[in-house]
């Protein structure tokens, strides 16, 4: 697979991740907004949701979505490193693109918004409990159970091999189960890049971006992922 396909389609596959899945948690959390105080389970099903419209539009590239399967799929030797970075890089910068596309469409409820946690929330992820080593711990646990499933259920293949729809509702039970330590980012570049668009957006009071967090998502989801790889390799033999 050449590199600027992987590119594109891993770009406009994240972007679509990150518009309606920031979308959902703008819906729930904005105010005047319709879907306010939708609750946890409507921001799962909209997460899962995401994922799967996000996969069925980046088949071309195997629909990985996140660097920790990308990572995943490096180790198991499916991709080599320069793929690897190409991913990465389409990945953050679909993540921006998407999380550009819910401030636009959500404008007039940023500005509406008195809280600045609540709009820092769109973006990205943070903590129920504030512990950075355990919040860790679960950024790792719950990024696991996603990558080591994702290769069980395609024996090692990419995810839009498996189908959209078993990982979109392994999304939403990691959400359902996993999610509330710290709201479960389990995708460095889902973080990261609405994050980056946070900070520099001119968004009506929105404080700062959280940076002192901004590890957790990103090295946790990173180290679950390559962990899923090297245990599957031993736990899940490939036929």
């Amino acid at each position: 697979m050449d590199l600027g396909t992987i590119f594109l389609s891993e770009t406009v596959g994240t972007a679509m991740l990150l518009l309606l899945g920031g979308g959902v948690v703008a819906n729930v959390a904005l105010v005047k907004s319709k879907g306010f105080n939708g609750g946890t389970l409507m921001v799962n099903f909209g997460w899962g949701l995401a994922v799967f419209a996000g996969i069925l539009v980046s088949y071309k590239s195997g629909a990985h979505l996140n660097p920790a399967v990308s990572i995943a799929q490096l180790i198991l030797g499916n991709i080599d490193f320069p793929q690897f970075l190409i991913y990465v890089l389409a990945q953050m910068v679909g993540a921006i693109i998407g999380a550009v596309l819910v401030y636009l469409a959500y404008k007039n409820h940023f500005d509406e918004e008195p809280e600045p946690a609540a709009k820092l929330g769109v973006f990205s992820t943070g903590p129920a409990i504030r512990s950075y080593g355990w919040n860790f711990v679960t950024e790792v646990i719950a990024t696991f159970v996603l990558v080591f499933v994702i290769i069980g259920i395609g024996n090692g293949k990419s995810p839009s091999e498996l189908g959209a729809l078993p990982v979109a509702l392994l999304v939403v039970g990691i959400g359902a189960s996993l999610g509330g330590p710290t709201g479960y980012a389990i995708n460095p570049a889902r973080d990261l890049g609405p994050r980056i668009a946070h900070a520099f957006l001119p968004i009506k009071g929105k404080g700062g971006s959280d940076w002192g967090y901004a590890w957790v998502p990103v090295v946790g989801p990173l180290v679950g992922g390559a962990l899923a790889a090297f245990a599957s390799m031993a736990l899940l033999p490939m036929a």
